[in-house]
């Protein structure tokens, strides 16, 4: 982003929300150019680093899962041990929203990492399957609480200029695991065994949180408030929500009409509790914040729907090896990666809105060429292409998303803003998972060509309702 001013916006006066609003802290930092300053240094690496550990547990347990679930003879939860994961994130992400407006990002973040490396070693020494999905569980509640303590921190900490930076890195973060995460898992079963695919990553999970400790303790605490917020009734709401979510996965893997009913009662269900849990006006797309989350969410589903299904039909229908569908993925991951270091460093004076526009266009396009691969006609390589233009787009949605919720919150509304973001996120690609996973399933033992073209045009319905979604931040 330039530091000079911004651009006008010729669209009206709603727009004057825009001008950023910067915590106390972070409006006396030093005018610095780079994330990777003395000041930042240690702040940018440990929180990179979580990032970074976190996608790699993220991509390396997906590929040690089947060992797990055969080792543990647990395949009938199976699907619970990952969906699990992404519903109580739910509740995890809403607590440390309130909770980081409250006395700030630190508590939270702690409190966060001790469930998270619980969750992790219960999962590693994990003598059934139940006990595993119990560490998951756990796992998840700390993963959503360590991912809003850390958007909360780049609003406390860092100045306006530097956070599409930041955002770019934590983007940067998940390139690695991206590209080795499925080839190390592998070979760590292999030779070490799957409980060091969980036993790992505690061992560097908890130095990378006290890289973290200077900046926190620099962060000024929120001003005291004597207003009820109901944040019982959230946690409530984002309870419900989780265990919506849960309910969602089940009746994904249950065939036919009860597969039907359970996602039914599922979704009506999450939408009475996100009604409650996001910003006023989200599910109606009301300008301003309230787009910005629900864009965050449709946008997320797309991407994340269309990534389940790619190497699956890759492998099927197209003849792919594993390691090639996963190389598949990976570009990807890499033009995502482009795409938001473009926003970060983009010199032509965009606004976050023509981002926005441009991003969701891409992927768009993205995915209407990777739907290609349906065809046996179609060279490979289009729907190749497809997907790193995919990533590409959503590399610059992701980090934007992030920049202007920030910008539109003020100091004390970030944490429940960033949690709202990224609550959105998590339930709309349960939503789409567990609505596509139950199509394909009807599909898959007769026509499974169908189902994966049923599956594949959800998600490119949901990029061109994000084309639209964008218009309107």
């Amino acid at each position: 982003m330039l530091l000079s001013s911004p651009p006008v916006d010729k669209r009206g006066p709603h727009l004057t929300r825009m001008t950023p609003t910067l915590s106390p802290a972070a409006a006396h930092l030093p005018a610095d150019t780079s994330i990777l300053s003395a000041r930042y240094r240690a702040t940018t690496l440990g929180m990179v680093a979580l990032v970074a550990l976190h996608a790699f547990e993220a991509l390396a347990v997906a590929a040690a899962m089947p060992t797990v679930a055969e080792a543990l003879d647990g395949l009938r939860l199976y699907a619970l041990a990952f969906g699990g994961t992404l519903a109580t994130s739910v509740i995890g992400m809403t607590l440390a929203g309130r909770w980081a407006d409250h006395h700030g990002p630190a508590r939270p973040l702690w409190y966060g990492l001790a469930c998270f490396v619980l969750g992790l070693l219960l999962a590693g020494f994990a003598m059934r399957m139940g006990m595993l999905v119990a560490g998951r569980l756990l796992q998840g509640l700390g993963a959503g609480a360590i991912s809003v303590s850390l958007y909360v921190m780049v609003g406390r900490s860092y100045p306006e200029h530097l956070r599409p930076k930041v955002f770019a890195a934590f983007s940067a973060g998940w390139v690695v695991p991206s590209m080795v995460g499925p080839a190390l898992s592998g070979l760590i079963v292999q030779h070490l065994g799957w409980r060091w695919v969980f036993l790992a990553v505690p061992l560097l999970a908890v130095p990378a949180g006290l890289l973290l400790r200077p900046a926190l303790a620099r962060m000024q605490p929120s001003p005291p408030s004597t207003a009820d917020d109901g944040r019982g009734k959230v946690v409530r709401w984002a309870s419900g929500a989780s265990l919506a979510a849960l309910l969602l996965y089940f009746g994904g893997q249950q065939p036919g009409l009860p597969a039907l009913l359970c996602i039914g009662v599922a979704v009506l269900a999450l939408l009475f509790c996100v009604h409650r849990l996001l910003p006023p006006g989200t599910l109606i797309l009301r300008r301003g914040l309230p787009s910005v989350i629900a864009l965050r969410g449709i946008a997320a589903a797309a991407f994340f729907a269309c990534e389940a299904y790619l190497p699956l039909l890759l492998q099927r229908e197209r003849g792919l090896s594993p390691s090639w569908a996963g190389a598949v993925l990976s570009l990807g991951a890499l033009g995502w990666f482009a795409g938001s270091w473009l926003q970060g460093h983009q010199q032509r004076g965009w606004s976050r809105q023509q981002l926005l526009r441009a991003g969701t266009m891409m992927m768009t396009a993205g995915i209407a060429a990777t739907l290609a691969v349906l065809f046996n006609g179609m060279p490979l390589p289009v729907s190749l292409l497809g997907w790193a233009v995919t990533g590409f787009g959503m590399g610059m949605i992701y980090a934007s998303l992030s920049v202007l919720t920030l910008s539109l919150s003020a100091p004390r509304e970030q944490g429940a803003n960033t949690s709202a973001l990224q609550l959105s996120e998590a339930l709309s690609v349960t939503t789409a998972l567990a609505v596509s996973g139950a199509l394909f399933a009807l599909f898959v033992e007769s026509t499974p060509h169908t189902g994966y073209l049923l599956c594949l045009a959800i998600t490119f319905g949901l990029a061109l309702l994000a084309t639209v979604i964008a218009r309107r931040v």
